[in-house]
């Protein structure tokens, strides 16, 4: 498996980055099957793994720890924090006080002494992104963490980050994970290109759509279909376009010669700002027929159709997105307290 070059770090990474997202009560809760599945990707060749801390509450780190158990120095781990894990107020965010503490639980879950790529799942409009820069830079000049990088971040916080980072004397962030598929674009319109810009490692999830983009039958009410029945109700017409394009992109992934799920991941690929396509199976099964798809490049001629089928830098449903800005998301954000 071709090998990439992390965001400037020097850290050689593979193409395929493993998600473990679904190896807890998420997905499948067996520890074994999803210690089968970690081992058949590194033995296929697959040296990034990448978890977080509110996989199943933690269950997704402790397996991903007992599989890594004398393999470790093998892989490269990322894990992420942010995310709720009680219903204490201060076990989330982004402060110092709380990702000192969930680095710390990270660490004692996955069985080992260092995090090689700590993230920011999500952005904390509660904290200001000196104190969180500061702190995960104490935490790479202790030897804890290695680099540091951010999820679902706006082009605009990135360079906020990035200047902050600068002008403080922080360790800067090497890395982004946003979601990115044929059918949900709109990354490339601004947060691609300034990742570009940064020198940072990009490393994408989500590139089958949920499953919009399998060989599987999209049927409301049925497993993932029934958990995010936003993103999968047909009487939705943003998801009726989906449908459409689908029907579109499964005639151009025959003219390529090659299943949908294949044209999908190596639609992802072919991002010159792209390091690495997280996949997320849950057998082995799923894991031969995602690594059946490298190594493969599209040619540009089906590149031009995938364009003309969803337009560059679209979302055809906005709720793939999976993170709303809080100004949108917070009428009290954009209306002025008098207007009440």
């Amino acid at each position: 498996m071709k090998r990439r070059i992390l965001g400037g770090t020097g850290i050689s990474v593979s193409e395929y980055a493993l998600g473990a997202m679904m190896f807890s009560s998420w997905g499948d809760p067996d520890p074994d099957n999803g210690i089968r599945v970690i081992h058949a990707a590194l033995d296929a060749g697959i040296n990034f793994v990448d978890t977080a801390d509110v996989y199943g509450e933690g269950e997704s780190e402790e397996i991903v720890g007992r599989a890594l158990r004398g393999r470790r120095d093998e892989v490269v781990l990322a894990t992420k924090f942010h995310s709720s894990m009680g219903p204490d107020a201060n076990h989330s965010g982004n402060s110092r006080r709380w990702l000192l503490r969930a680095v710390e639980d990270s660490l004692r879950r996955l069985d080992t002494d260092h995090i090689d790529l700590y993230q920011v799942h999500r952005p904390d409009p509660h904290t200001d992104i000196d104190e969180t820069l500061s702190a995960l830079s104490d935490l790479v000049r202790a030897g804890k963490v290695r680099a540091i990088g951010t999820s679902a971040f706006a082009a605009e916080q990135i360079v906020e980050a990035q200047w902050v980072a600068e002008r403080r004397g922080h360790i800067r962030f090497r890395t982004e994970q946003p979601a990115y598929s044929i059918l949900a674009r709109d990354v490339e319109r601004d947060v691609l290109p300034t990742a570009s810009r940064y020198g940072m490692g990009v490393l994408t999830w989500g590139p089958l759509g949920a499953g919009w983009l399998s060989d599987k039958e999209i049927r409301p009410g049925i497993g993932r279909a029934k958990l995010e029945a936003d993103r999968f109700d047909l009487s939705n017409p943003a998801n009726q376009a989906k449908q459409a394009a689908v029907a579109e992109l499964r005639k151009l992934a025959a003219d390529a010669g090659m299943p949908l799920t294949h044209l999908a991941l190596n639609f992802v690929l072919a991002h010159p700002a792209v390091t690495s396509v997280l996949i997320g199976p849950r057998t082995p099964d799923q894991l031969t027929d995602l690594l059946a798809a490298l190594p493969s490049t599209v040619d540009w001629s089906i590149l031009d159709r995938i364009d003309q089928t969803v337009p560059p830098g679209t979302d055809l449903n906005p709720d793939d997105r999976r993170h709303t800005p809080p100004p949108l998301a917070d009428p009290t954000l954009r209306r002025r307290p008098e207007a009440h």
